[in-house]
């Protein structure tokens, strides 16, 4: 009798956990929120990060309550493949259209991040440039209901235009509705007097705080996605963030040169295709630091922009529940390897900010980690934080350890861009150029002696070259 009723108590214990387990977790509202913060084509260039002559004091905070990975790495140096990495947690496509053309792929579909959230209790809400489309949809204008990019992955995914009428030319828009119809009409950059919300991040950050105070209404936890455009091209802000730098001087341009011999060099399309006034920031030192100059004032506005989300969480029950992660898409070149823009393999457009906050882990909080992860690892460390079973697939691995000790060791970093793959260990930097199925030219680079990537070594280390080309491949297939 003893016997079967310690067998009926401990069953019906077993099956109280079981369905508390398997109750919405708007029931458990003690799961962890999640804030991510998407910021483009930004480069580790804040004064947490080491560049002390940009004023990034929101970007700074959160830094100094969480950790900031300074060797944290992208996939891809282009937006679309970057934040299929981010949102996936898988290696994939290396083009803009990366998630377009898996949205039909039912694992994906289900096994994505806002997905997977989603299907385990969690309001998913974006706002802003999330995945590549700001607002996630496809068609002319961006605004197709039937065409998304990430399908069923989100509770809302919005995309408040404004004046720029919609999210297409909200992406590459300017001042007070300037619309992006022809680039070498539209000016590179541009200092415009007016408030936060005269450029295109205005809508979106207004948005996002009344996004915040919904989510605090419901019972469910939320996972809440912000994309900010600044610092994308074209490089435009409200003009008293660019004239933070009116008097301050910048440090000369590292290894402004273009590299010798066949490299990941491009001659920076993107960039050269605005109105330039027929200047040109390779030949033209001062045309040059005024564009360093506009960069960091977009900067700075974003991590204005930054600031007003943090304050307005605050406001919010939610602030002291909330994992935070601010991200950047890529890096970018200014002027490294004479580049302005994105689209190469050498460091400085595949190396971004990563900085975690994660409540309960504030242990050693604001020191930053060299340890070197990859955008990839997110997925995996967030459902670790939230105490959720990770999908199969996933390329990454949790950074939780990174998080408890700023002196965990990290791993090697694989990134690639059309034919060509790159990897990333403690000390070299391997580049292969695939032509016809075969590797065409190899850049090898040792960074204890050119942290510039300046030599290739690739033809005096074969033995190296051949070792990291195994480990490549074996990260890739």
């Amino acid at each position: 009798m003893l016997t079967t009723l310690r067998t009926t108590v401990l069953y019906g214990a077993a099956l109280l956990a079981a369905t508390l387990l398997a109750l919405p977790l708007a029931a458990g509202k003690d799961r962890p929120n999640v804030l991510l913060i998407c910021i483009d084509d930004l480069r580790p260039e804040l004064k947490c990060f080491g560049a002390g002559h940009i004023h990034s004091p929101n970007i700074d905070a959160l830094a100094r309550r969480g950790r900031a990975f300074t060797r944290h790495y992208v996939q891809a140096p282009t937006c679309g493949a970057s934040r299929y990495t981010l949102l996936t947690g898988r290696y994939g496509p290396r083009d803009n259209g990366a998630l377009f053309r898996h949205s039909g792929n039912e694992q994906i579909r289900t096994t994505n991040m806002p997905a997977w959230f989603r299907s385990k209790g969690y309001t998913t809400v974006s706002i802003g440039k999330v995945s590549h489309h700001p607002g996630g949809r496809g068609g002319p204008d961006w605004n197709d209901d039937s065409k998304p990019e990430m399908p069923g992955a989100w509770t809302r995914h919005l995309c408040p235009s404004g004046p720029w009428q919609h999210p297409r030319g909200l992406m590459h828009g300017q001042a007070n509705g300037e619309v992006r119809r022809n680039a070498k009409d539209m000016d590179v950059l541009q200092a415009f007097d007016g408030d936060d919300d005269s450029y295109p991040d205005g809508p979106t950050i207004e948005g996002a705080l009344q996004q915040l105070n919904l989510l605090e209404k419901d019972r469910k936890p939320f996972f809440f996605a912000v994309g900010f455009l600044r610092p994308h091209l074209p490089f435009g802000a409200p003009a008293r963030y660019v004239r933070l730098y009116d008097d301050v001087s910048f440090p000369g341009i590292p290894h402004p040169s273009k590299p010798v011999g066949k490299t990941t060099w491009h001659g920076s399309g993107e960039f050269m295709k605005y109105n330039r006034w027929k200047r040109d920031p390779r030949s033209d030192p001062e045309f040059a630091t005024r564009v360093r100059k506009h960069y960091a004032g977009c900067v700075s506005y974003a991590d204005a922009l930054v600031g007003r989300l943090m304050a307005g969480l605050e406001k919010t029950s939610a602030a002291g529940n909330t994992i935070i992660v601010l991200w950047g898409d890529h890096g970018w070149h200014l002027g490294e390897h004479a580049i302005w823009g994105k689209h190469s393999l050498f460091e400085e457009p595949l190396r971004s900010p990563l900085i975690v906050v994660a409540p309960g882990l504030e242990k050693n909080s604001g020191t930053p980690t060299n340890a070197i992860v990859e955008t990839v690892d997110l997925f995996p460390t967030l459902c670790d934080l939230a105490r959720l079973q990770p999908p199969t697939g996933l390329a990454g691995t949790s950074l939780r350890l990174h998080l408890e000790n700023p002196a965990a060791p990290g791993r090697m970093a694989i990134s690639y861009k059309g034919g060509s793959e790159t990897i990333r260990s403690e000390r070299h930097r391997l580049v292969h150029h695939s032509q016809g199925g075969k590797v065409s030219h190899p850049e090898l680079y040792d960074h204890e002696n050119d942290p510039g990537e300046i030599e290739n070594i690739a033809g005096s280390q074969p033995g190296l070259a051949a070792a990291l080309s195994k480990k490549l491949d074996a990260k890739l297939n």
